[in-house]
């Protein structure tokens, strides 16, 4: 968490530090669920949350580094919800980036997909989990394509980014 931190500020970079922390839990998703080794899960254990705990701040911060003012910022991490400016938000509906809400809803869909009759292997909670964490991947990737192409525009002079000439999306 502290190096994740650390590098996204040294480089100014968020995105990558989602996906790194995602790919971290990814791989130790099926090592945990999957091996016959106690020790070698224990290390998975310790994959998934290291990968699961770091992007929370990640997240938080790849939020807050990509809108513009205190109240608004304020608000979106309230509200924990991201979403674009309204005059492009009909172009961008598909887009909107859903963050750390999706918290609460993990703990009821975590009570669907982790089910007593599926001990000791939780299979179908293990598979979900993975592509949860896909979806943080696929989300983060599409979002770093839009921001670089709106800070492409921005430095070409074609467009204004939270109506501010010097702000840039942090990728």
């Amino acid at each position: 968490m502290f190096s994740g931190a650390w590098i996204g500020d040294k480089y100014h970079i968020r995105g990558p530090i989602l996906v790194f922390n995602a790919l971290l839990a990814i791989i130790g998703l099926p090592i945990m669920g999957f091996h016959d080794n106690d020790n070698v899960r224990y290390f998975g254990v310790f994959l998934v949350v290291a990968g699961a705990n770091a992007n929370i701040p990640a997240a938080m911060t790849y939020q807050a580094n990509n809108i513009r003012g205190q109240w608004k910022r304020a608000f979106c991490s309230a509200s924990l919800v991201r979403t674009f400016d309204p005059a492009e938000s009909q172009k961008l509906q598909w887009l909107t980036f859903i963050q750390v809400g999706f918290g609460g809803i993990g703990g009821i869909a975590g009570s669907l997909v982790f089910r007593n009759q599926d001990k000791p292997d939780y299979v179908p909670g293990i598979i979900a989990c993975i592509a949860c964490n896909g979806l943080i991947i696929t989300v983060v990737a599409l979002e770093s394509i839009y921001f670089h192409l709106q800070n492409k525009k921005q430095l070409r002079g074609e467009k204004l980014i939270e109506n501010y000439a010097g702000f840039r999306y942090t990728l």
